[in-house]
Protein backbone atom coordinates (compact mmCIF):
# COMPACT_ATOMS: atom_id res chain seq x y z
CA UNK A 1 0.00 0.00 0.00
CA UNK A 2 1.50 3.32 -0.90
CA UNK A 3 2.22 6.02 1.61
CA UNK A 4 2.21 9.06 -0.15
CA UNK A 5 -1.18 11.21 -0.83
CA UNK A 6 -1.36 11.62 -4.49
CA UNK A 7 -0.05 7.53 -4.88
CA UNK A 8 -2.80 6.59 -2.63
CA UNK A 9 -5.66 8.86 -4.73
CA UNK A 10 -3.80 6.90 -7.60
CA UNK A 11 -4.62 3.59 -6.63
CA UNK A 12 -8.37 4.62 -5.63
CA UNK A 13 -8.57 5.67 -9.21
CA UNK A 14 -7.27 3.49 -10.82
CA UNK A 15 -9.49 0.41 -9.37
CA UNK A 16 -12.53 2.75 -10.13
CA UNK A 17 -11.65 3.09 -13.58
CA UNK A 18 -10.51 -0.49 -13.98
CA UNK A 19 -13.97 -1.88 -12.74
CA UNK A 20 -16.25 0.80 -15.10
CA UNK A 21 -14.02 -0.63 -18.24
CA UNK A 22 -14.68 -3.95 -17.09
CA UNK A 23 -18.33 -3.54 -16.62
CA UNK A 24 -18.22 -1.47 -20.78
CA UNK A 25 -16.43 -4.61 -21.93
CA UNK A 26 -18.20 -7.43 -20.47
CA UNK A 27 -21.29 -5.33 -21.82
CA UNK A 28 -19.88 -5.65 -25.00
CA UNK A 29 -19.06 -9.39 -25.14
CA UNK A 30 -22.32 -10.08 -24.33
CA UNK A 31 -24.10 -7.95 -26.88
CA UNK A 32 -21.94 -9.70 -29.42
CA UNK A 33 -22.44 -13.54 -27.81
CA UNK A 34 -26.40 -12.70 -28.36
CA UNK A 35 -26.24 -11.70 -31.93
CA UNK A 36 -24.18 -14.76 -32.51
CA UNK A 37 -26.89 -17.06 -30.63
CA UNK A 38 -29.52 -15.27 -32.31
CA UNK A 39 -28.12 -16.03 -35.83
CA UNK A 40 -27.61 -19.71 -35.05
CA UNK A 41 -31.29 -19.94 -34.03
CA UNK A 42 -31.83 -18.40 -37.63
CA UNK A 43 -33.54 -15.68 -35.57
CA UNK A 44 -33.77 -12.99 -38.24
CA UNK A 45 -35.86 -9.80 -36.19
CA UNK A 46 -34.36 -9.94 -33.45
CA UNK A 47 -30.95 -10.74 -34.65
CA UNK A 48 -30.66 -7.27 -36.62
CA UNK A 49 -32.37 -5.43 -33.54
CA UNK A 50 -29.30 -6.76 -31.58
CA UNK A 51 -27.04 -6.32 -34.16
CA UNK A 52 -27.90 -2.27 -33.53
CA UNK A 53 -27.00 -2.72 -29.85
CA UNK A 54 -23.62 -4.21 -30.44
CA UNK A 55 -22.26 -2.08 -32.74
CA UNK A 56 -23.37 0.48 -30.42
CA UNK A 57 -21.32 -1.10 -27.63
CA UNK A 58 -18.46 -1.42 -29.91
CA UNK A 59 -18.38 2.02 -30.70
CA UNK A 60 -18.52 2.83 -27.24
CA UNK A 61 -15.62 1.01 -26.27
CA UNK A 62 -13.74 2.09 -29.12
CA UNK A 63 -14.16 6.10 -27.73
CA UNK A 64 -13.31 4.86 -24.36
CA UNK A 65 -9.70 3.18 -25.54
CA UNK A 66 -10.88 -0.40 -24.63
CA UNK A 67 -10.71 -1.58 -27.80
CA UNK A 68 -8.86 -0.36 -31.13
CA UNK A 69 -11.13 0.76 -33.62
CA UNK A 70 -9.66 -1.51 -36.37
CA UNK A 71 -11.07 -4.45 -33.77
CA UNK A 72 -13.95 -2.82 -33.54
CA UNK A 73 -14.62 -2.57 -37.14
CA UNK A 74 -13.66 -6.59 -37.73
CA UNK A 75 -16.36 -7.45 -35.62
CA UNK A 76 -19.12 -5.60 -36.41
CA UNK A 77 -18.17 -6.32 -39.88
CA UNK A 78 -18.33 -10.07 -39.10
CA UNK A 79 -21.47 -9.89 -36.99
CA UNK A 80 -22.88 -7.84 -39.91
CA UNK A 81 -22.20 -10.69 -42.28
CA UNK A 82 -23.78 -13.47 -40.54
CA UNK A 83 -26.71 -11.12 -40.03
CA UNK A 84 -26.80 -10.89 -43.59
CA UNK A 85 -26.52 -14.57 -44.63
CA UNK A 86 -29.98 -15.31 -42.50
CA UNK A 87 -31.65 -12.83 -45.21
CA UNK A 88 -30.08 -15.36 -48.18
Amino acid sequence: MPNIKSAIKRVKTTEARRAHNASIKSDMRTAVKTVEALVTNNELEQANEALKVASKKLDKAVNSNLIHKNAAARQKSRLTKQVNGLNA
